[in-house]
């Protein structure tokens, strides 16, 4: 089945991700391109429309990025955002103004006067708040383009040339404090550019299941089971597939939260596949015996697993293909064009060099993490691990500060389990991203009883985000966090002191190492 396509030809913007998000959030399926793609190649994917991303750089300069003119002659209706808009504009004959010699720069929000004849803001309010955050303006507008919004220091905040389908905004749609931004984007994609939206969870799933049979055939595949939702998902989705071709190794390293190497081989016990659990708790605490410098512990437990997973892996034999969760951010953080590479992602960690693969499977590629976990639900995968609180691969090893033992461990476990617990009992536990507990190294005095204590004090730690790049701490109510605290410092031997982290990234991380 072939889906309509909506193409993000990247600029170098922060917001590609999120532009790209927004449009599959309206059931169109999106890509995102470098604006090195050669129209040609951008030509023969054949999109219902093309969005141009804001990036850094002032477009008037030599350097700036830019595409061949041939873009905006191939019949496709176009959106500018940002640096996206003065790109078009300055292409078709515009002026853009600089910010040396003009007041007019916006940052933040702002109120924005909407012409609602136009297509773009068909049902917004004439007044709105959008995001702005420029520099540069447009000075003098294109042949053929007239102009559909303004604010009261941008004249151009929104232009259009209706006749070419071509549109373009200086704020920001794609964020949320762009109050009807996401409306606004529908507008364009299927009020100018015509789309159905056809991409659903459902007709992804039933195409990937067989381009998986097409490809695998009667060969076998390895997939290194984690237990989190990329893996879990992409395991589900290869067992519809091939079934007892899948042979899933999921090696338990003893760092995992309370009960959940077990909820992981049940959620997988009927599955079809070949499920192999390797209990490796003691070789992987041995190995960690103390070390304290988190790097060092990441390091030595990448290392470890890739060594059980080998040892694993000659049990089996001859292995076609590898499966890997990468997923769509994944591919984009590996760096398109010039944009930044924000991380480069190896799932694997290493290839065994033993394996002849014939080739890479990455059957989630294609997909955000929100729709990860909604291609589980679609395959039936255990609600616990379709919405499994996002959880680094060296486990609860970087949420014990300093040296770890099977003693903190087991006290981790048991107080995280409690926060857990209680925020899903809060009815919280799809509202806030992330939340976890992180035993501390300081002990301090306490009184319980009519005793003297010198125990642990262990940090609570809830974020929200919608990319995990930037986050802020999460208001979870004093009543919910009381009952936690009781809880803990009741049911957990070892906790006497209990902290709330109220940092947002920057300046700090999600994770505390």
């Amino acid at each position: 089945m072939s889906h309509e396509l909506v193409l993000v030809l990247d600029f170098g913007g922060q917001y590609n991700q999120l532009i790209a998000r927004r449009v599959r959030e309206h059931k169109i399926y999106c890509e995102v391109k470098s604006y090195k793609t050669p129209v040609e190649e951008i030509k023969a994917m054949n999109p219902k429309g093309i969005i141009f991303t804001g990036g850094p750089n002032s477009v008037y300069l030599d350097d700036s990025p830019r595409m061949p003119k041939e873009i905006f002659e191939i019949g496709v209706p176009v959106l500018g955002i940002c640096y996206g808009v003065q790109f078009m504009a300055y292409s078709l004959g515009g002026e853009i103004g600089t910010a040396v010699d003009s007041s007019l720069s916006e940052f933040g929000r702002t109120e924005t006067e909407v012409d609602t004849s136009s297509l773009l803001f068909k049902d917004i309010d004439k007044t709105t708040i959008t995001w702005m955050s420029h520099n540069d303006y447009i000075k003098k507008l294109p042949a053929g383009f007239e102009v559909c919004a303004h604010t009261a220091k941008c004249p151009y905040a929104a232009i259009q040339n209706v006749e070419k389908k071509f549109y373009g905004v200086q704020f920001h749609p794609e964020v949320n404090h762009t109050e009807r931004g996401f409306d606004m984007l529908g507008n364009f994609l299927y009020n100018v550019c015509g789309c159905r939206g056809d991409w659903t969870m459902e007709s992804y799933a039933e195409t990937a299941i067989r381009d998986i049979r097409a490809k695998v055939g009667d060969g076998k595949a390895l997939l290194a089971l984690s237990g989190g939702v990329d893996s879990s998902v992409a395991c589900k989705l290869l067992a519809k597939a091939i079934g007892s071709q899948l042979t899933c190794i999921f090696v338990d390293h003893g760092l995992m939260r309370k009960n959940e190497g077990d909820e992981v081989e049940a959620a997988f016990a009927d599955s079809g596949v070949n499920f192999v659990r390797v209990n490796a708790g003691e070789r992987f605490l041995g190995k960690l015996a103390g070390v304290t410098e988190p790097e060092a512990k990441r390091k030595i437990i990448g290392e470890e697993f890739i060594r059980v997973f080998e040892e694993e892996a000659k049990k089996i034999g001859k292995v076609d293909y590898l499966v890997q969760g990468t997923i769509y951010p994944d591919v984009i953080e590996s760096g398109l064009g010039d944009a930044a590479v924000i991380k480069s992602h190896h799932n694997v960690g290493g290839l065994p060099d033993y394996v002849d693969f014939k080739e890479i499977i990455e059957p989630l590629r294609l997909l955000f993490k929100d729709e990860v976990r909604a291609l589980g639900t679609t395959l039936g995968l255990d609600e616990k691990l379709v919405w499994r609180q996002p959880f680094p691969g060296p486990g609860l090893a970087i949420r014990i500060i300093g040296d770890i033992t099977p003693e903190k461990v087991a006290t981790l476990q048991d107080a995280d389990a409690i926060f857990r617990e209680e925020i899903a009992n809060a009815g919280l536990d799809r509202s806030i991203n992330q939340y976890f507990a992180v035993l501390t190294n300081m002990r301090s005095v306490g009184v319980m009883g009519d005793g003297r204590t010198y125990d642990y004090t262990l940090a609570l730690r809830g974020v929200s985000t919608s990319d995990f790049m930037t986050a802020d701490f999460s208001r979870i109510p004093y009543d919910v966090l009381e009952k936690v605290s009781v809880r803990i410092v009741n049911e957990v031997k070892n906790i006497n002191r209990i902290v709330y982290d109220i940092t947002s990234k920057p300046p700090a991380t999600i994770e505390w190492e």
